[in-house]
């Protein structure tokens, strides 16, 4: 006898099954494999003076042939040369410190939010996300009227009898990370305080009652239930911070070298697009490493919370 058909029920929940796990696939395919297929055809391509300013992969020949012509040098060249390498160590610097300033200042303002009265936890979670009602160029503009010579800061610590002459920081590294830390703290607090909140504080009074000081109890319970948020903060500001190019282009100077201008530079000033593609692939796949890591970790200490 034929199987009986599936009834609607059944098809529904199917269909209601393939729609919500083909969307996510066909999202990362459109916004991610595509592009990354894009530019990886360019970093396999040679400079030329066309528009597009590259060669074709392949092409037909001459009796229905078709020849393809991949071209590693610009690999190569990247991996060679001290100029790509030192752009990919500062950056890598650069968004290791910022990563761990941004943890530092931002565990315990979202500590301190979390563990506010719930009357005021809008309002302060309000005053993290305002400064993003404003342009991210903006904001990084402002920095520079505080920085420079006769900026603010400077009018300011030369007021207080602090220094006598101003302190040249403007186009320098630290800057830099003055301008990184301030604009990427909120992707610290924020997971840090969707996390706190989830804490069960029955857990620190169970701490408390057992005679734990409460240093010990934030050591102890605390901070190692708040582990996923630590991680996820993390992702989200080490990142980005890598291929920034806005900060280090406006607040740093020639020594502040970055991936992202790097790339910047190659793309419109050198017009070498295939250079600029193979360093775009190389810095992809050294953040796909950590990003793996730091992601089954964070699944890790989901799973293993109570």
């Amino acid at each position: 006898m034929p199987a009986p058909l599936p009834s609607a029920s059944v098809r529904h929940r199917r269909m209601s099954r393939l729609v919500n796990i083909g969307i996510p696939y066909l999202w990362l395919g459109l916004f991610f494999l595509l592009p990354f297929a894009i530019v990886l055809q360019i970093s396999l391509a040679e400079p030329a003076l066309a528009q597009p300013p590259y060669t074709a992969l392949w092409q037909w020949v001459d009796e229905g042939l078709l020849r393809i012509e991949i071209n590693l040098r610009n690999f190569m060249m990247v991996a060679q040369d001290d100029l790509y390498l030192s752009a990919l160590l500062n950056s890598l610097q650069v968004a290791v410190i910022c990563t761990l300033l941004c943890l530092l200042l931002g565990y315990p303002m979202a500590y301190a939010i979390a563990t506010a009265p719930e009357r005021w936890r809008i309002t302060l979670l309000m005053l993290i996300v305002l400064p993003f009602w404003t342009s991210f160029l903006i904001r990084v503009y402002a920095w520079i009227g505080i920085l420079k010579p006769n900026g603010l800061l400077n009018d300011a610590l030369i007021w207080l009898g602090l220094i006598d002459t101003p302190l040249a920081i403007l186009h320098t590294q630290t800057a830099v990370y003055i301008g990184v830390v301030y604009s990427y703290l909120p992707f610290m607090i924020l997971p840090l305080y969707a996390n706190l909140t989830r804490l069960d504080p029955s857990l620190l009074e169970a701490a408390a009652d057992l005679g734990c000081r409460p240093m010990r109890a934030f050591l102890r319970v605390t901070l190692p239930l708040s582990m996923a948020g630590i991680v996820a903060g993390s992702m989200l500001v080490f990142i980005p911070v890598v291929g920034e190019f806005v900060i280090p282009d406006l607040l740093g100077g020639p020594e502040s070298l970055m991936v992202g201008k790097l790339l910047w530079s190659e793309f419109f000033s050198n017009k070498d697009w295939p250079l600029a593609s193979a360093l775009a692939i190389l810095l992809l796949a050294l953040l796909v490493v950590p990003f793996v890591m730091m992601q089954r970790l964070q699944q890790r200490m989901e799973g293993s919370r109570p």
